[in-house]
């Protein structure tokens, strides 16, 4: 099993943090199911101010930049979720070019 570690910045909005609360809560089952047949075992958000910090379990074969990508092409569905969160969102500072969630690099493990 892998695992990641991500995060972005929903906008400096109120409202933006409600709507990305609320889909969050209610998520679309084309998109679960996408990310489960990528190679997703478990896939949380947690959120502070408006920092979003997402940890992902994968199987071993997981490949991010192979998988993501992929991911969107499964269903419809998928593109217009990442679409939709996307005008919720803004990218860190700190991330590279071309990223939108940035990774963030484990540096201690127990």
């Amino acid at each position: 099993m892998k695992t990641y570690a991500l995060t972005i910045n929903l906008k400096d909005d109120p409202e933006a943090v409600r709507q990305y609360r609320y889909h969050h809560a209610h998520p679309w089952p084309e998109v679960t199911e996408a990310l489960r047949a990528v190679g997703i075992l478990d896939l949380r958000i947690y959120l502070l101010g408006r920092r979003l910090l997402m940890t992902l379990e994968t199987t071993d074969a997981f490949q991010p930049e192979v998988d993501f990508p992929r991911y969107l092409t499964l269903h419809p569905q998928c593109q217009a979720w990442e679409d939709l969160m996307g005008t919720f969102q803004e990218r860190v500072p700190e991330a590279k070019e071309g990223e939108k969630w940035a990774y963030l690099e484990l540096i201690y493990r127990l």
